[in-house]
């Protein structure tokens, strides 16, 4: 017979809370987690336009005096600076030059005609050496390709998501983590040598693959192995802060160096220590279970003893019955994710609120090299208030319903993005903090809603499940950089609208069944029922049973044994 959740912890009791093995696979599954902290968000620096003018080339021989007026002024956000996409017609100053007219005393620079800059640009260099928007050229009438590159990336993440909690769920958990984690390390070290910004974003594209698959694995091996206690300290702090740990990692590496090619190699390095952790990581014995493999299961169990210094029972786990062999294999995929009407509404809402939160915090977290400000220190700032963010998501976690954990966070984030607008424009350092705290906020609901979608689903589905959440939240990191981009035309709009999404998802999540002190289910028949479906359920189960009145007493006992399972 299939092991419930309850059945597992209980038959693994004797390991204990918090010993050796359990502190090796915490400490290490939160490790490699970190090159996730800053290979997403690199773009935040490499991606960056400096500013910028039009290239006049030396063969022309115009006199300083001309030179200098070349480039005509222009208002952008309330201030004047050179124009960025025109210059005056270089013939015409020219000729200007050669007769020895003075400009503004013999000739009104404003009224000379303007072109397009057909020669290249001039860039600040400043503060960087080179990103891939000066190296390429990304400005003015290719100014879409900066968030393009952002989006491409979230393409790969909205791919790998599809795939790899399918593969995860079929081939394991250990498997698919370390995989991935190469997948990414190796084309993050090609992406250094990209010839051009088509094969830039292809390979960034195949990162972004690797990047969220080995996240998600990460995070179900870990929620898998560890015990309750520890299970919720993992998913709501530990792979949070380890994030954030990279996260802040890469202001520092970005401002020591200034070549986006070497920041790009020096992210890629600590991707290669992660090789030795394949013979310390187990596979998750839930895994095995689900898939009959019991003596698999039973010998990491027992390994894990050994480590501990406890003695473990002769018998761990029921060996599967013959005739239970076919359910216990039974294969899993995406489209059970809808298969009833119950994990049908947990499947929506859990979509739309993944979706809302990731247009939140990857809209906010690329948005930090726009604000007023050093954009290194901005970014770290937007790094380090993450981590009171999943201090105090783990704390809610652990005493509050999943349900007001997640509504608090999500309604707390989206009332202060939507208070931004109402700041006058001269008030920067209050709009700023308005942003950083609309960022606590999206970012401890991110950490909870991870937490909530793997006490929802079951073994059999959980991988699949968190993969199809995020697969759906790709929506919105894909089109996160286009909402900063809508500040071009109203400078509060994308606030207004990201602040809106988060309180109508925070309301939403109130359908949403409640999880606290509940067992992981292992089956889709232990899976807790969302408020508004209960009714629908029952009175399919019940009228069920009226069909089914004058059959044999052993149907009434599966009818009332799935009326029993909705009620858990």
């Amino acid at each position: 017979m299939k092991m419930q959740g309850s059945d597992y912890d209980d038959r693994t009791v004797f390991l204990g809370e918090w010993g050796p093995f359990q502190q090796i696979v915490f400490f290490l599954l939160c490790c490699s987690i970190i090159p996730n902290g800053f290979t997403g968000l690199s773009i935040v620096f490499m991606g960056d336009t400096p500013s910028h003018h039009c290239h006049i080339p030396a063969h022309y021989n115009i006199t300083v005096q001309w030179r200098n007026v070349s480039i005509p002024w222009e208002e952008h956000g309330g201030t004047i600076r050179l124009s960025r996409c025109t210059r005056h017609r270089l013939d015409l100053v020219k000729s200007y030059s050669d007769q020895g007219y003075e400009p503004w005393t013999d000739v009104n620079v404003s009224e000379i005609e303007q072109e397009l800059c057909t020669d290249g640009w001039e860039y600040d260099r400043q503060q960087y050496t080179s990103t891939i928007v000066t190296e390429w050229d990304l400005v003015c009438a290719d100014d879409w390709k900066t968030p393009m590159t952002s989006s491409i990336f979230f393409c790969g993440v909205l791919t790998g998501s599809f795939v790899s909690g399918q593969m995860s769920d079929r081939f394991g958990r250990k498997m698919v983590l370390f995989s991935t984690m190469a997948i990414q390390t190796i084309f993050t070290l090609i992406q250094v040598f990209s010839p051009s910004w088509l094969w830039f974003c292809a390979f960034y594209f195949v990162v972004g693959m690797g990047q969220i698959s080995n996240y998600v694995a990460a995070f179900i091996l870990g929620m898998e192995i560890l015990s309750p206690s520890i299970r919720v300290l993992f998913g709501t702090l530990g792979v949070c802060l380890f994030f954030a740990l990279g996260y802040m990692l890469l202001p520092l590496a970005a401002y020591l160096i200034r070549d986006w090619r070497m920041l790009q190699l020096a992210l890629t390095l600590p991707g290669f220590l992660y090789v030795p952790l394949w013979w310390f990581i187990p596979e998750s014995p839930r895994w095995l279970l689900s898939q009959g493999r019991v003596q698999e299961a039973e010998a990491i169990v027992r390994d894990a003893a050994r480590r501990n210094g406890v003695a473990a029972p002769e018998v761990i786990f029921e060996r599967t019955q013959p005739g239970n062999q076919a359910e216990k294999m039974q294969s899993h995929n995406i489209c059970d994710l809808v298969r009833t009407d119950n994990i049908r509404c947990i499947t929506i809402v859990l979509c739309l609120v993944w979706t809302t939160l990731s247009i939140g915090y990857f809209a906010l977290s690329l948005n930090t090299a726009n604000l007023h400000g050093d954009s290194y220190l901005n970014c770290f700032l937007s790094a380090a208030i993450e981590l009171p963010a999943y201090t105090i998501a783990w704390l809610m976690y652990r005493y509050w319903p999943r349900r007001m954990c997640l509504f608090s966070t999500l309604f707390q984030g989206g009332v202060v993005l939507l208070l931004i607008h109402l700041i006058p424009q001269n008030m920067i350092g209050i709009a700023i903090t308005l942003e950083m705290l609309g960022k606590f906020g999206v970012t401890a609901a991110f950490a909870i809603v991870y937490a909530v979608t793997a006490e929802l689903y079951p073994t059999v589905l959980r991988n699949t499940a968190l993969g199809a959440c995020s697969m759906a939240s790709r929506v919105g990191s894909i089109s996160a950089p286009y909402f900063i981009y809508l500040g071009n035309f109203y400078q509060s709009l994308p606030y207004i609208l990201m602040g809106t999404l988060s309180v109508l998802s925070g309301l939403l999540s109130l359908l949403l069944p409640e999880s606290l002190g509940m067992p992981l289910p292992d089956s889709i028949n232990h899976m807790q029922t969302i408020p508004c479906c209960k009714r629908s359920e029952r009175s399919k189960t019940y009228n069920f049973t009226s069909v089914k009145g004058d059959e044999d007493h052993s149907d009434e006992t599966m009818v009332d044994s799935t009326i029993s399972g909705l009620k858990q």
